[in-house]
């Protein structure tokens, strides 16, 4: 059974930085798509960054050149780095991983909350 954890959400002022983390189980990560994905209160969960298999990452533009999403395959886990956080940024973030062989079959994490505001 596939386990996603996620941490490192917390409440940070506009500017500020923050890394979240998240380690999976139960799955072989190295042959694992891994991405953050968030959701703002009212408003649907939407790609913030991923990271495939073989490294490539791709970002949404709104957090191009302040985010950087990275993995530790040894550790099992994904981070994400994010600066000069905006109020815009506060949202549940959620970690998701996808197989090589599937489209079909997601797993999700259950989220960690990053609220930014002064």
């Amino acid at each position: 059974q596939v386990q996603l954890v996620e941490s490192g959400g917390n409440l940070v002022q506009p500017g500020g930085s923050l890394t979240l983390s998240c380690h999976a189980s139960g799955l072989v990560f190295s042959l694992h798509h891994m991405g953050w994905y968030r959701q703002a209160q009212g408003k649907q969960r939407e790609l913030v960054a991923r990271i495939a298999a073989m490294g490539s990452t791709n970002y949404a533009e709104s957090v191009k050149g302040r985010f950087t999403i990275s993995r530790d395959n040894a550790e099992n886990t994904v981070y994400l780095r994010m600066n000069s956080l905006k109020p815009e940024d506060t949202a549940v973030y959620y970690c998701n991983a996808r197989p090589l062989w599937s489209d079909d079959d997601d797993s999700w994490g259950q989220g960690t909350q990053v609220t930014v505001s002064s």
